[in-house]
């Protein structure tokens, strides 16, 4: 069974940064896109950044020039890096994903998955 789980997160202060890792596990995945939303108390899931298989990224306004999508080079793990983080960051971050799982037949099954959240709290 495909899981996926984001990895990092946490506390920081008013200016730090943070970064949250995609994982997936349990299948011969091959990653289409990888997106991260977050979800603020009180508020719907928003799209956050978007990095395709080819490393195009695209970015909501309220992080851009802050976050940065892209893949680790030693296990090509979909993170996000976050920078210059403000309050208004605060919320639960989830990883989505448009993946291919490649069956023991050869075929191909996509889908998308979602991770669990992890929680992105920010000081003032």
């Amino acid at each position: 069974q495909v899981r996926l789980v984001e990895s990092g997160g946490g506390l920081v202060q008013a200016g730090g940064s943070l970064r949250i890792s995609c994982v997936l596990s349990g299948g011969r995945i091959r990653i289409n896109a990888m997106e991260w939303y977050r979800q603020a108390v009180g508020e719907g899931r928003k799209l956050v950044a978007r990095l395709t298989s080819g490393g195009a990224t695209t970015y909501a306004d309220a992080v851009k020039g802050r976050f940065t999508a892209a893949r680790d080079s030693a296990e090509s793990t979909p993170y996000l890096q976050m920078s210059s983080l403000t309050p208004e960051d605060t919320a639960v971050y989830y990883c989505h994903g448009e993946i291919e799982d490649i069956l023991p037949n050869g075929g191909i099954d996509e889908f998308d998955i979602w991770g669990q959240g992890t929680q992105v709290t920010v000081s003032a």
